[in-house]
């Protein structure tokens, strides 16, 4: 892990590989290390960056009244203090969501969108009654004592979790926290970024496992039909998080997508 100081805060990340820059943004209730698949496989051919989020992993803590916006910001000065841009950036669940906001502040930054699983927000993907109810177990969540804590959302996986991803699903789950997972929470039930979609400029790959049933197929049927240069991939027998489940599926699919876009110079 090496960290760069970015708006005040320290941001943690991984690098690895040459080639062209391809940035990874992790979900909620994660860190970089979910990531572990993408950088293991990618590093042959591009230049692999996955950051720990204010507020995840190694990265601070998040300052008083923090926001989506502030999380784009630092994910800006990131890929800036790095000089990777224009990049790739692929975002995963709310991950996708702060990518999203970063496209929309910082467009100059991102040469393409991969957006895996993910929503443009709950306002904006979700019914009204779907988010209700994601808000009522979030709070049962949050309220436990710390000694029950469990950050665990239902539905990651589409069955039980592979063997051999249990003790790193552990070990990320355990360094949770929850004042972040309360406000990234806070965040998403608001976040409604339906109107950025068709002005999205960028090829954008959607990455969907076919049986995500937290961000169904249907929601990756709006974001295909809302912007303007976009394919879509489904990840057969996967779940939520797709990159964990079919890693191999989900890597080739951005290889291919990478190498048919390549960033151009700003």
């Amino acid at each position: 892990m090496q960290v760069i100081r970015a708006n005040e805060l320290e941001i943690a990340y991984e690098r690895v590989g040459e080639g062209p820059p391809l940035v990874f943004v992790h979900g909620a209730a994660e860190d970089c290390r979910v990531w572990q698949p993408q950088l293991a496989d990618l590093a042959d051919e591009f230049t692999v960056v996955a950051w720990d989020e204010p507020g995840a992993g190694r990265s601070s803590d998040l300052p008083e009244g923090f926001g989506l916006a502030d999380w784009a910001d630092c994910l800006a000065a990131l890929i800036e203090s790095l000089e990777l841009g224009p990049t790739h950036v692929a975002g995963l669940s709310w991950g996708g969501t702060v990518v999203l906001e970063l496209y929309r502040r910082h467009p100059g930054l991102v040469a393409t969108l991969i957006m895996i699983d993910t929503y443009a927000g709950w306002k904006g993907s979700l019914s009204a009654d779907e988010v209700r109810e994601r808000v009522a177990g979030a709070r049962q969540m949050l309220a436990a004592p710390p000694e029950e804590f469990d950050p665990t959302f239902p539905g990651l996986f589409a069955g039980s979790p592979p063997a051999k991803l249990v003790p790193l699903l552990a070990d990320i789950a355990a360094d949770v926290r929850p004042a972040t997972l309360g406000h990234q929470l806070s965040v998403m039930v608001e976040a409604d970024q339906r109107d950025l979609l068709p002005r999205i400029a960028v090829p954008t790959l959607l990455i969907w496992g076919e049986l995500d049933a937290r961000s169904p197929l249907s929601v990756a049927r709006q974001f295909e039909e809302a912007i303007p240069d976009t394919e879509l991939v489904v990840i057969v027998g996967a779940g939520h998080m797709s990159n964990l489940e079919r890693p191999e599926s989900v890597n080739e699919a951005v290889r291919e997508f990478c190498r048919a876009h390549p960033p151009r110079p700003s």
